[in-house]
């Protein structure tokens, strides 16, 4: 899966999405991943759902002859017209707090000291947050549990209806691996070809591994926090890779922007796509990061007047990496990765293998985005089991001939990419 998350706020009604629809398919992106885009609750948080069956009004054209969802079916039938399947955000683990669900099923929510309880999550330094607009729905001891599950389900097949053929569960890891077998099970009956994708950041390995188990396509794994050095991204990943495939992403709607946090280097943003993208099965990125937008997006009040521009143009980069990422088998599996050893410890060495064993690759990669780098691999062929010929598809001066022993001098960020498919 190659997704192109659309944010709503940044991209506005929905009959102007074209242009950035039209971007995605150019750049070789295969899903569309839209964020929440149901009727909000009074905080505006897009996570922050009142209605699960009604259009958020600030993504809606009043003047559109066109229901709500007609809109979004129009929507959604254009990005299959450009070869583009639609996924969205399946919230929940909660909903708005001044949500009517709250007052006709208050069985179906946690109850502290009576009260409905708010979500909430530990950060890093033990510091407890309170998401005090969202209610938590109760998935264990609800006395109507039932009841709950088909709502839930019936959220599912609407969303489905709409057009969309999958769903980012969010927080999934936080809801009952039981009722993802059910939720995930029942839909399959209706419609086989749904894909439910699990986010899992923030749990341990082994709630990741156990969430994975569900029935899950895929999950999201944590390397765009990995410093190219430590072991615990090679460790996770081996530890879930047999279960689902991953999804590797340089930022998120919920990081900060890389640009800012490479500071304003092309060079660091591009070699961090190409690693997420060859990394692991799947890979994403949202609206802006291919124009190195330096403004984080936010679920309630980023709007379309704050697009940037064009800060960098990485647009023609990113095709290139999706098209190597799509001739060669060995970067859409979730085969066994290696680090191996560098004599120039500034060099990632990686090797990685298709789990079937139909190619293999070789990613030498200059960890410093700012300074060159030089390699030197006395045996190259050493480090790879086929027989058949290595080929240098790197984006920068691919060589026809690797000659024994390998020697290049890194420009700053850059990788060389060196496959077998024999």
């Amino acid at each position: 899966m190659k997704i192109y998350n659309l944010f709503p706020r940044l991209a506005g009604q929905l009959d102007a999405w074209g242009p950035h629809l039209e971007r995605a398919a150019r750049m070789g992106f295969d899903w569309l991943f839209v964020n929440p885009i149901q009727k909000t609750g009074r905080s505006g948080s897009l996570y922050s759902i009142a209605d699960y069956f009604a259009i958020n009004a600030d993504f809606l054209n009043p003047d559109s002859p066109l229901s709500g969802d007609d809109q979004v079916r129009a929507m959604i039938a254009e990005a299959n017209r450009l070869g583009l399947s639609a996924m969205i955000d399946l919230v929940i683990n909660h909903c708005a707090v001044d949500s009517r669900l709250v007052k006709e099923h208050p069985e179906w929510f946690v109850r502290e000291g009576g009260k409905i309880a708010n979500p909430f999550c530990l950060e890093a330094d033990g510091r407890k947050v309170v998401w005090y607009d969202l209610a938590q729905f109760d998935h264990v001891h609800s006395s109507d549990r039932k009841g709950l599950e088909d709502f839930l389900h019936s959220v599912i097949e609407h969303m489905a209806d709409l057009g969309f053929r999958g769903f980012r569960c969010d927080a999934a890891y936080q809801l009952p691996n039981d009722l993802w077998k059910r939720l995930i099970s029942r839909a399959r009956k209706a419609r086989p070809d749904v894909v439910f994708v699990a986010e899992t950041l923030g749990c341990s390995p082994e709630q990741t591994r156990a969430t994975a188990g569900a029935g899950f396509d895929a999950i999201f794994n944590s390397s765009k926090w990995w410093d190219f050095d430590g072991a615990w991204l090679l460790d996770q990943y081996n530890l879930t890779r047999d279960i689902a495939p991953s999804i590797s992403f340089p930022e998120s709607h919920d990081t900060e922007r890389l640009f800012c946090e490479s500071g304003n280097n092309p060079r660091a943003m591009k070699q961090r796509y190409l690693f997420s993208a060859l990394f692991s099965s799947g890979v994403m990125i949202p609206i802006g990061f291919e124009y190195g937008f330096r403004s984080r997006l936010d679920v309630v009040n980023t709007r379309p007047d704050q697009w940037e521009g064009v800060n960098l143009d990485l647009t023609h980069e990113i095709a290139q990496i999706n098209r190597i990422k799509d001739t060669y088998p060995v970067f859409q599996s979730e085969g066994p990765i290696e680090r191996l050893d560098c004599s120039n410890p500034s060099v990632l060495l990686l090797h990685k293998s298709h789990p079937k064993g139909t190619g293999e690759a070789l990613l030498a990669l200059n960890k410093d985005p700012w300074n060159r780098q030089y390699l030197r691999i006395e045996d190259i062929y050493r480090h790879v089991r086929s027989t058949g010929p290595l080929r240098d598809v790197s984006l920068d001066w691919p060589m026809d001939f690797l000659p024994t022993p390998f020697e290049f001098d890194l420009a700053p960020g850059m990788t060389r990419i060196l496959v077998s498919s024999a």
